[in-house]
């Protein structure tokens, strides 16, 4: 069994108060190098960008003799912002002193009256030559105060950190400032759930939706069904990787228990983050049906599902499912002591329901319309459940479908839609739309993203989301409590990796939730997000690194030795310098201004300058030789029009441990192309190509869409057309098994032709279940 079970926290409750426990080094994170001299701020790089900055006269250092002031409540914070400090940065401050009567020199922080209309969570930050002072009403505005000061010292790493003086006033936007893990397809531990709430902390967000439970795994103990994490916990996964050497299961395992989840919430709510639970109710059952077999719809025993997408099982919507749903939540409520429980209610295919004699049965017998209004009556039972126990049901957009419990509030996450009509009946909304806020897209197109969706969401679309449709009206928007971003983890196996598609973008997010729409501006953005990186290497976050480097768009010239390259940065950072010798660019290396064009045989090194420090850790880099304008990866390549509207980049399934290979696939419909290929002199077409699980769990009507050739020989072949619908130029059988590394190599004869420059279609033929071909790279061989 793979061991993914967390220690048990051995944190003592004054530790989980401070935020100094919660920063590990992340593995592969630069060590930050410590300035002797005082180091200068200039400007408010702070993200969010506050509500008001306005600049005064003089400046102030913060260095080992600041002392720092704070009585009472406010004291508290005042200990976190030291412990931060000193666990991010050279600054070791003492404190915090009891204050006096006075002003001292140094850091004080104060929590004064309430004023009539003043918003919550607001905070001010005063500096001048004097020191600096960080008001609130309440300990949750002085503890984003404290976040705002410390951003301006953390990314210095100096023993001296001279401010500029400002007055900062500031107040969020929302009150729904949320992001979403899911830990049910890959789990975290809690220390790398800390991590992830001490950056949710720095950001100002305020509200963590935990993912717990869906097909593929149950992660939270209930101790009234323990079977729900003895069985619902593991899974098998598809493929090689659920099969250890020997021919035994190789089973993946992990759940949350009551302790570590009391850990985790009270760690949360130190930082001022309400944990929202979700437990998925009447779909994504797959893991709960496994445990307890008679509180699904179809008879006999199943498994957690090692599959994505949509899976049909269910809960069945009899009195003794219902009350063994109540029974969980009698003990989530137990352990999350926020307002709100997230059900669920998404993707609910009813096909078990609708086969079922007995199901039916009780569709008549409860007088309801249709398998929707089932939904709806189970989820108004369980939000009566709910309400007696002093809390609030929200659920995904679907539970509008069949009528919407009174008083739930909706997340909508099919785009704004589900959010406006809730919002028109007077529901409150978070806005969570997946086509813009979704982190498991990619961040950018470059081969170097992990696996995920490569439709990918640039960090200019979430900047530009405005959480309040424009079609409401002013009543109506007071029901916009906020907006959500999500991570869903189907391919996102690692920590690290899980990083790396939530960082930097997560500083969008937060400007989002925060910032006043009129106080943003993606350029200040762009001139405030350096500072911020350096933010994350104090924290030991392995922020992503493909979007703060160069992107390369290319033009070969095989006849004349030569190509054109375009060059650009994902975010939109325009200065750009390279070098053509092999040489790491810097900030006196040629300026990119327009296309170039470079002979062949060339190596290329390209970095995004910001101020004159490089953006990226490392330059994009790329050898232009004669082999390199005949060779293509998957991820270079087009898609086929007719491939499908789902490309993934799915990894292999082996080797066990370490790295994997990933593949671009278009899951309908697997084929790829080489646009503009070049085919004088060409004398044959060699391929190199995996073969990975189909692990898809379709709806009917996707099903129907999958598409698939026929194959004529025995196993099926290797084939290549001149454009998708033109003839056949090159065609090879594939063998019953891929090589022992997991890989086959074929070559077909290129036959000949008057195309010379044309579109090649590559596909492989044979059913994709339950295994399909996967294409790694494609080369063509000329004559010898």
């Amino acid at each position: 069994m793979t061991q993914l079970l967390p220690r048990a926290s051995a944190l003592t409750a004054a530790l989980a108060v401070a935020l100094a426990c919660a920063f590990p080094a992340a593995a592969g994170t630069p060590t930050a190098v410590v300035q002797a001299q005082t180091a200068e701020v200039q400007g408010a790089p702070l993200i969010p960008r506050p509500v008001s900055v306005r600049p005064a006269q003089g400046r102030y250092t913060v260095d080992a003799a600041t002392a720092v002031f704070a009585s009472g409540e406010a004291a508290t914070v005042a200990g976190q912002f030291v412990a931060l400090l000193g666990h991010t940065t050279p600054l070791r401050l003492a404190g915090p002193k009891a204050s006096g009567s006075g002003r001292a020199p140094g850091i004080a922080f104060r929590l004064v009256p309430a004023t009539a209309g003043a918003p919550a969570e607001a905070y001010s930050l005063q500096i001048d030559p004097r020191g600096i002072v960080v008001e609130a009403t309440d300990e949750r505005g002085l503890f984003y105060g404290a976040m705002s000061l410390w951003q301006l010292l953390a990314g210095q790493q100096a023993a001296a950190v001279s401010l500029p003086a400002m007055r900062v006033d500031d107040a969020p936007r929302f009150s729904w400032r949320g992001f979403m893990l899911d830990s049910a397809r890959h789990f975290q531990s809690v220390d790398q759930i800390k991590t992830l709430l001490d950056a949710m902390a720095s950001h100002k967000l305020n509200t963590f939706h935990w993912h717990l439970t869906d097909d593929q795994g149950w992660r939270m103990e209930i101790k009234r069904y323990p079977k729900l994490t003895e069985v619902g916990g593991c899974r098998a996964p598809a493929g090689e990787a659920g099969r250890k050497p020997d021919g035994t299961p190789n089973l993946y395992c992990g759940y949350y228990t009551q302790a570590q989840i009391r850990d985790v919430v009270a760690y949360a709510a130190a930082r001022h983050i309400t944990v929202v639970p979700e437990i998925d109710v009447p779909g994504h059952a797959q893991a709960a049906v496994a445990a307890y077999p008679e509180h699904g719809v179809v008879d006999g025993p199943t498994e957690p599902s090692h599959n994505w997408g949509v899976n049909p099982y269910l809960f069945n919507p009899g009195e003794q499912t219902l009350e063994f749903l109540e029974n969980i939540l009698a003990e989530v409520i137990e352990l999350f002591p926020g307002p709100y429980v997230h059900i669920g209610g998404d993707e609910a295919v009813k096909y078990q329901w609708q086969a079922s004699p007995a199901v039916q049965a009780h569709i008549r017998e409860l007088g309801l319309k249709d398998e929707e209004a089932l939904q709806s009556h189970m989820l108004k039972r369980l939000e009566r459940f709910l309400e007696s126990h002093d809390r609030k049901l929200i659920g995904w957009d679907e539970i509008i479908e069949g009528g919407l419990p009174p008083q739930a509030t909706v997340m909508s996450w099919r785009g704004i839609e589900g959010g406006i009509e809730a919002a028109t009946h007077g529901h409150d909304v978070v806005m969570a739309p997946g086509h813009t806020l979704y982190l498991d897209f990619l961040q950018t197109n470059l081969p170097d993203e992990p696996p995920g969706r490569p439709k990918f969401t640039s960090m200019q679309k979430i900047y530009a989301f405005d959480p309040v449709p424009s079609q409401l009206d002013p009543a109506q928007r007071k029901h916009v409590l906020g907006v959500q971003a999500n991570m869903w983890t189907e391919h996102t196996r690692t920590f690290e990796r899980l990083q790396h598609n939530v960082f930097p973008r997560m500083a969008a997010l937060a400007e989002i939730a925060w910032t006043p729409p009129e106080r943003k501006s993606y350029d200040d953005f762009l001139a405030r997000l350096p500072a911020q990186l350096q933010r994350y290497r104090a924290l030991g976050i392995a922020y992503g690194q493909t979007a703060l480097s160069v992107t390369l768009k290319r033009q070969d010239d095989r006849a004349g030795g030569k190509v054109t390259v375009e060059l650009s940065n994902p975010l939109s950072y325009r200065d750009i310098r390279y070098t053509t010798d092999g040489s790491t660019p810097t900030a006196q290396s040629a300026s990119y201004g327009a296309a170039l064009t470079l002979p062949v045989p060339t190596e290329l090194k390209a970095m995004t300058f910001v101020d004159g420090k490089p953006l990226a850790d490392a330059p994009s880099h790329w050898t232009f030789d004669a082999a390199s304008l005949l060779n293509r990866t998957d991820k270079t390549l087009a898609q086929c029009p007719q491939g499908g509207r789902l490309l993934l980049r799915l990894e292999d399934d082996t080797p066990l441990e370490g790295p994997r290979d990933s593949f671009d696939v278009s899951i309908f419909n697997p084929c790829w192309l080489w646009e503009d290929a070049q085919l004088q002199g060409i004398a044959s077409v060699k391929v190199r190509a995996g073969r990975i699980p189909y692990n898809f769990g379709l709806l009917r009507e996707e099903e129907a869409r999958r598409g698939w050739r026929r194959p004529v020989a025995r196993y099926g072949e290797f084939e290549v057309r001149a454009g998708c619908e033109g003839r056949v130029l090159a065609s090879a059988p594939l063998p019953r098994e891929p090589g022992a590394d997991g890989f086959i190599e074929l070559e077909a004869p290129l036959r000949q032709g008057r195309e010379t420059i044309t579109d090649l279609c590559l596909t492989f033929s044979g059913d994709t279940r339950p295994q399909m071909w996967v294409l790694d790279q494609v080369t063509l061989r000329p004559a010898d």
